[in-house]
């Protein structure tokens, strides 16, 4: 079974940016049950459905088929629970990881999250100098609940 393994934390500072390197993200569920998430995301011309199942720990089974982008426009525009998550997402290479910080646009403006891909849940990690707290097991910031509970309605932040 395919599995994701990732770590999230907030970001503080601006150490991270690198102007010109984003990439855009629109993304949007179809199930935001816990059990199960069913994502449609779309990076420029290219799209993707991914089925996530529950998160223990850090883990979760994670399947991605790709899609053609006109069908997920539509699944966007005419299925898709409200708000979608909109995005510009930064790659960063950090002592042997990528890390993906996604700074959020629309109903989620003000939130920026890093998160990195790991091989094993224990895997000893070298924090950058601008990563905050550690996120992971929060349920607030799983983008499949920013929809429900967006970041600019959260009373304390």
């Amino acid at each position: 079974m395919p599995r994701e393994i990732e770590r999230k934390f907030l970001v503080t500072g601006d150490e991270w940016r690198v102007p010109g390197t984003g990439t855009r993200y629109r993304q949007g569920y179809l199930s935001t049950v816990p059990e199960r998430t069913v994502r449609v995301r779309s990076i420029r011309d290219k799209a993707w459905l991914t089925i996530k199942g529950i998160t223990v720990g850090a883990t979760r089974a994670e399947y991605e088929y790709e899609i053609p982008a006109d069908e997920a426009s539509e699944l966007l525009e005419d299925l898709c629970e409200r708000p979608l998550i909109e995005k510009t997402r930064y790659r960063i290479d950090h002592q042997g990881l990528t890390w993906e910080v996604d700074e959020f646009e629309g109903e989620n403006t003000g939130l920026i999250i890093a998160e990195v891909e790991l091989d094993d849940e224990h895997q000893a990690i070298v924090l950058p100098g601008w990563v905050g707290k550690e996120v992971t097991g929060d349920r607030r910031y799983y983008n499949a609940n920013l929809i429900a509970e967006p970041y600019s309605k959260w009373p304390l932040k």
